[in-house]
């Protein structure tokens, strides 16, 4: 049995030997980290092997440098989560790779930067094109990544949905294709349970992002510190949330440790739940 006490003893890795597909590995412009990227990290750190797919290929390129600056393996690959073959070619140059898939992280959202708004004043193309990024495309990925799980027989699905599925929004398609994706989590645990296949959901509160703050900043006009005090607000911890709280999560439902854990679609928020005035 390892002894924490003695001499060059060093913990596990919690996903050495994991192969993962990180869908959403980049971020989008502005400042701070994004959970995507923060994710990647994290896994690469805990010795998983990373598969980094994203739209824009300059910015997952930069997290699979970040990656490999660290010792850790990994391979940007340009993924449009809008078209099928675009997940296809990711899933297949990942078992090209690395022979096997075993964690699958989906973090792929949009909201006020495709026209997201409220149910009177939304376009159709703002409609389709927010579901089919964040539901569609995430429906898709696991279509495609299940089968190898199912001949494994193991694996972990980790979507990163929202907190606004479970909450007040003004914004109805991002509202709704998140609260779609957490039931789609739970049929897709319920399905898959007996090939030892876990599907769990990640539901971020608000998290400094470049995608949630800098989008916010330039649709709605809002000063920046002003924005981030309104936010922190909100939060009955007293502080924003942070990328690296979305991929503490996220590992530990990748890891054995959550190896009797599937269905489950949990809050990260700083308990902005509990207070929705």
């Amino acid at each position: 049995m390892d002894n924490p006490n003695e001499r060059g003893w060093t913990p596990k890795k919690r996903l050495e030997g994991k192969v993962a597909l990180v869908i959403g590995a980049g971020q989008s412009a502005g400042e701070g980290l994004g959970n995507g990227r923060a994710t990647a990290l994290r896994f690469a750190r805990e010795g998983a092997r990373v598969a980094a797919a994203n739209r824009h290929i300059e910015s997952v390129a930069e997290t699979v440098d970040m990656i490999k600056a660290e010792g850790g393996e990994a391979f940007a690959l340009r993924t449009d989560v809008t078209v099928e073959q675009d997940i296809v070619d990711a899933v297949k140059a990942t078992m090209d790779k690395w022979g096997r898939i075993d964690i699958l992280h989906y973090n792929v959202g949009v909201s006020l930067g495709l026209g997201d708004t409220n149910v009177i004043e939304i376009t159709e193309t703002a409609f389709d094109n927010i579901y089919k990024t964040n539901l569609r495309g995430a429906a898709f990925a696991c279509k495609h990544v299940l089968p190898i799980m199912r001949e494994q027989r193991s694996g972990a699905i980790v979507n990163v949905s929202s907190a606004t599925a479970v909450g007040l929004s003004p914004f109805v398609a991002y509202k709704a294709s998140k609260a779609a994706m957490n039931a789609m989590t739970e049929q897709l645990a319920l399905q898959n349970a007996p090939y030892n296949i876990r599907v769990n959901a990640i539901m971020p509160g608000l998290i400094d992002t470049p995608m949630a703050v800098q989008t916010r900043v330039e649709k709605l006009s809002v000063p920046r510190e002003q924005l981030l005090a309104e936010r922190a607000a909100k939060v009955p911890l007293g502080r924003r949330g942070t990328a690296w709280d979305v991929a503490d999560l996220a590992l530990f439902l990748a890891s054995e440790e959550a190896s009797f854990i599937t269905g489950e679609c949990i809050l990260v928020d700083g308990g902005r739940i509990l207070n929705r005035t």
